[in-house]
C-alpha cells in the first residue's frame, strides 16, 4: 500500500498517517481525490493552504480578481509583492512551493452559469468561498444537479457560519443543500459583504480552516461530517451554536417535484426584482456628468474615517444616522445616493422612501463602479 507514496511524501505526510482513523489508506485516498476552491480570499486562502499540505493529488482555483492591499488583513496567500497579480496565478505559485506534489489547477475567471458545470464537474468535493449570493445559490445548485458534495462557509464582521450540503448518506440518499436552509435570497442590501460591513482579519482563517477539515474528512472517508447541522460561530464571545437541518420536500432542486433542472440567471435570481425593478440606479459615468453640470445633489453614506480616506464630493451622512438628518437632504432636485458597493446607498433610499422622498438614485456599484467606469486611479480601502 505504502508504494503509492514516495520516501519524500511518506516523511511529508508521516504524521497524518500515524492517525488511527486515516493512516496510509486514507492518505493514499486524499492523494487520489480532488478539491475544487471558489474564491481565492479571506476562506479560500486558510482552505487551500491546508488542503494543499494534507496531499489532496488535484487542487482547482476558481477566482477572477487580483490581490489589492486592503486583502492582505485576511487573504494570508499573498503578500505586499503580489498587489495586482492575478490571485490564481499567485495562489498557484505560493501551493506549489508548500507542496510540490499536488496539481494545481487554475480557473481564471469569473464562475458562471456557463462554466460552471464543466469546472464543478472535474472535482470531487467542492469548497465554497465565495462572498455573495448569486455565486452560493450558482455552486449550490450545480453541486446538487452534479452528485458532489458541497462545503459551505460564510463570514461576516464577527460571525462565521459553515456546513457541508448535498453529500451522500449511507443510505444513498444525499443531504441537505443551501437551498434546504435559504430557499430564497433576501434583498441585496439585506446582506451586505466584508467589503461593507467589514471583517475580523482571523475569521475567515478560522472558518476556512474548518471548511478544510471537512473537506478532507469526505474525501479521505473519516470522521462525521456536518452534513445536516449548520455551525454559527461568533468570534467576539466564543460561543458556537449548531441548527439541525433537514431536507425539504418542496425544495427547488432537490425535493419531491424540482422545478430547477438546468442552471439559472442567478443574478436575476437574487438582485433582480428587489433592485432592478424598484430601486431607481444610475452608472458612474452618468453621476460624473451631472456633478460636472451641477444637477444633483451626492450624498455618500459611508462612515466619516471611510469619507476621509478618499470620496468623490459630495454631503457625507452615514447610514446609521441618515434618518436624523432628513432636513439636510434636497427635495427639489435629483438626489444621488453611494456608498462602496451600492449596498448601503440602497438600504438608505429604502429607509427614505418610507419618509416620503421620491427624488433619490442609486449609484450603481458605488466607488467600485466608479473606479472602474470614472478614475481607474482611485484607491479604494
Amino acid at each position: 500500500m505504502t508504494s503509492v507514496f514516495t520516501q519524500q511524501e511518506l516523511i511529508r505526510y508521516s504524521r497524518q498517517m500515524l492517525l488511527p482513523d486515516l493512516g496510509v489508506v486514507g492518505q493514499k485516498k486524499l492523494k487520489h481525490g480532488s478539491i475544487l476552491v471558489i474564491g481565492a480570499g479571506g476562506l479560500g486562502s486558510p482552505a487551500l493552504y491546508y488542503i494543499v499540505a494534507a496531499g489532496v493529488g488535484r487542487v482547482g482555483i476558481v477566482d477572477f480578481d487580483v490581490v489589492d492591499e486592503s486583502n492582505l488583513q485576511r487573504q494570508i496567500l499573498y503578500g505586499s509583492g503580489d498587489i495586482g497579480i492575478s490571485k490564481t496565478i499567485s495562489a498557484k505559485r505560493r501551493l506549489a512551493d508548500l507542496n510540490p506534489n499536488v496539481k494545481i489547477e487554475i480557473h481564471d475567471g469569473l464562475l458562471n452559469s456557463q462554466n460552471a458545470m464543466e469546472i464543478i464537474s472535474l472535482y470531487d468535493v467542492i469548497i465554497d468561498g465565495s462572498d455573495n449570493l448569486p455565486t452560493r445559490y450558482l455552486v449550490n445548485d450545480a453541486c446538487v444537479l452534479q452528485k458532489k458534495t458541497l462545503i459551505y462557509g460564510a463570514i461576516f464582521q464577527f460571525e462565521g457560519q459553515l456546513s457541508v450540503f448535498n453529500q451522500l448518506l449511507n443510505d444513498g440518499t444525499r443531504g441537505p443543500n443551501y437551498r434546504d436552509l435559504f430557499p430564497e435570497p433576501p434583498p441585496p442590501e439585506m446582506v451586505p459583504s466584508c467589503n461593507v460591513g467589514g471583517v475580523l482579519g482571523v475569521l475567515p482563517g478560522i472558518i476556512g480552516s474548518m471548511q478544510a477539515s471537512e473537506a478532507i474528512k469526505v474525501v479521505a472517508g473519516i470522521g462525521t461530517t456536518l452534513s445536516g447541522r449548520l455551525v454559527i460561530f461568533d468570534a467576539l464571545d466564543f460561543t458556537t451554536r449548531f441548527l439541525n437541518l433537514k431536507s425539504h420536500p418542496d425544495n427547488p432542486i432537490s425535493g419531491n417535484n424540482p422545478t430547477i433542472h438546468k442552471l439559472i440567471d442567478y443574478e436575476t435570481f437574487c438582485n433582480g426584482v428587489s433592485k432592478r425593478d424598484y430601486l431607481k440606479e444610475m452608472t458612474p459615468f452618468e453621476v460624473k456628468k451631472l456633478i460636472e453640470k451641477a444637477t444633483i445633489q451626492l450624498i455618500d453614506v459611508r462612515e466619516p474615517f471611510e469619507f476621509e480616506l478618499i470620496n468623490i464630493g459630495g454631503l457625507n451622512i452615514p447610514l446609521s444616522t441618515i434618518e436624523e438628518h432628513t432636513e439636510l437632504i434636497e427635495k427639489n432636485r435629483p438626489v444621488v445616493v453611494h456608498c462602496k458597493s451600492g449596498q448601503r446607498s440602497a438600504q438608505a433610499i429604502r429607509q427614505l422612501e418610507l419618509l416620503g422622498f421620491t427624488n433619490l438614485m442609486n449609484m450603481k456599484d458605488g466607488l467600485i463602479g466608479w473606479r472602474r467606469e470614472v478614475d481607474k486611479d482611485l484607491i479604494l480601502y
